[in-house]
């Protein structure tokens, strides 16, 4: 057998929830306000993982999400396999619990319906139970509802589109001693009881708890079975119990890594003899270790899998994309629901941004950045853009956003272009770090961000030529990417039309093939 390497998934895939369906296995996250959202990744062994479509390519209701809403959007969602179906619940905070279903999880999915309307409610999943009832557990949003750190379960139809009985709080965490922001359920069933893994204690410095009890309806008793421990790994926070054909029980779980997002680790799972189970690494009379950090560090092999993987190496889904197939991949992802005419991808090696009004001149505030996340291993980011149009003020180039942001780029001149770098902050706006004037409307950009975030920006006119690093003022220090709201910071590509002046048709930026590689390899 073979070890892997812990986190599994070393990039924000926030509040992961996995199913096994025959030998396949399929995991969903979180994608909050980012369009399309919904993730859907595909494994064969529960440690690489593709991604291979998004379940929702725009956000309901559509005007709404047609500026990015940070913080908003898909909150915790849940993946499960009924009757022929795979169907996903998932919550938006602001609007609702929605469910969606496709027959293969590649898509298509159907559109989104409403099951149940309200404010703050969060965190759904979904039970089919032996006598064909059905069941949905939620959580709660203090922030829209009023209420948190209890768990609600209602009856709804078989068929997810209606309540068909009152909702009852199965556990109010406020009568548990220690215990705050309980949160992110995940229902089950087994051995005639019925199972709630839950996590509390808040995203980065909780702990996983199981509850259960003999009637959906309570009343739970409850176990601590995952915690931070002796290791390095904050917060063992929601995820999956998945099972695997030969028997064995697994769990996957986030870990809040800050400007890196919410990184994927799996841990073994295994059963007691009083029936109660118990993840990672055992502690004498107390529950599991996180075995996602050992004495060797972060990220070293630490325990067994269930099926050999080869060399134990990160499989993270594919960064790099050539542009060489119509259309844009599944790993890119917009900051509010996309217009048609926002990008041009027709598999020719390039991709075709157009310049789109700015009114703010703040990146944040524009739907029309196109991003990855980013890896929470040090990577380099490789591109070229040619600004077409002739309007003063367009720009267009690299980016990595957050809460505050820094890009590199083109900027249009009455000279002709410019290379510029700027820094974004919420309060203080965009500030210029750096600038040289050159002769071609293309050049070479790149962006090597360390272990640490820290980021280090280039560029060269002469595809052969030399990289010329872009400096920060005197005094201060190298540009350090920044989490988003609720996200990781994240990678994209951007064209703006200068503030408060509308774009020309052809004015916007002209991209060529994105080089990404991640701990010194391609990705």
């Amino acid at each position: 057998m073979t070890s892997y390497p812990n986190p599994i998934l070393d990039a924000d895939w926030p509040d992961p929830d996995a199913i096994r369906v025959g030998e396949d296995y399929w995991l969903i996250a979180s994608s909050f306000h980012r369009a399309p959202g919904l993730p859907v990744l595909h494994s064969r062994d529960l440690v690489a993982w593709e991604h291979v479509a998004n379940a929702l390519p725009a956000l309901p209701p559509a005007a709404h999400y047609a500026l990015p809403r940070h913080g908003s959007g898909v909150w915790a969602p849940s993946l499960r396999h009924h009757d022929g179906r795979f169907w996903i619940v998932y919550p938006d905070p602001d609007h609702g619990i929605f469910v969606l279903t496709a027959t293969d999880p590649r898509g298509p999915w159907s559109e989104p319906w409403c099951l149940l309307p309200g404010r703050g409610l969060i965190d759904p999943c979904p039970l089919w139970d032996d006598d064909g009832r059905a069941y949905l557990v939620h959580g709660w949003a203090k922030s829209r509802a009023g209420v948190k750190n209890r768990l609600t379960v209602v009856e709804v139809d078989a068929g997810l589109r209606g309540v068909v009985g009152p909702a009852r709080t199965v556990v109010d965490g406020d009568a548990l001693d220690g215990f705050g922001t309980l949160e992110g359920p995940k229902l089950y069933r087994r051995d005639g009881w019925y199972w709630i893994f839950a996590p509390a204690g808040g995203v980065a410095t909780g702990w996983q708890t199981v509850f259960r009890s003999r009637s959906v309806w309570g009343p739970y008793e409850h176990r601590v079975v995952l915690e931070q421990g002796t290791t390095d790994v904050n917060g063992p926070h929601q995820g999956a119990w998945v099972d695997t054909p030969d028997g064995t029980d697994w769990f996957l779980h986030f870990q809040d890594r800050g400007r890196f997002g919410r990184v994927v680790h799996l841990q073994p799972m295994r059963w007691d003899d009083d029936g109660w189970p118990r993840l990672g690494v055992p502690l004498e009379g107390g529950p599991g270790d996180a075995t996602s950090a050992s004495p060797a560090g972060r990220g070293q092999p630490v325990a067994m899998h269930p099926t050999p993987t080869g060399d134990g190496e990160h499989a993270e889904p594919a960064r790099t994309d050539l542009f060489a197939v119509p259309g844009l991949a599944p790993r890119w992802h917009w900051q509010a629901n996309p217009v048609p005419t926002w990008a041009d991808a027709p598999g020719d090696g390039t991709l075709r941004l157009a310049a789109q009004p700015s009114p703010l001149g703040d990146l944040r505030a524009q739907g029309a950045v196109l991003c990855q996340q980013l890896p929470g291993r040090p990577s380099t980011w490789t591109t070229t853009v040619t600004l077409t149009g002739g309007t003063v003020g367009t720009r267009a180039g690299l980016v990595v956003l957050g809460r505050e942001y820094a890009w590199l780029g083109l900027e249009r001149t009455d000279e002709g272009a410019a290379v510029v770098q700027r820094a974004g902050t919420s309060d203080a706006g965009e500030t210029t770090v750096a600038r040289h004037d050159v002769t071609a409307d293309a050049v070479e950009l790149r962006a090597a961000v360390d272990a640490d975030g820290a980021v280090t920006w280039s560029w060269r006119a002469d595809p052969a030529g030399v990289w010329h690093d872009t400096t920060p003022e005197a005094g201060t220090d190298a540009w350090q990417a920044v989490a988003g709201h609720w996200v990781g910071a994240e990678v994209g590509l951007f064209a703006c039309a200068p503030a408060g002046v509308p774009a020309a048709p052809d004015d916007g930026a002209t991209f060529g093939p994105v080089h990404v590689t991640v701990a010194g390899k391609d990705a």
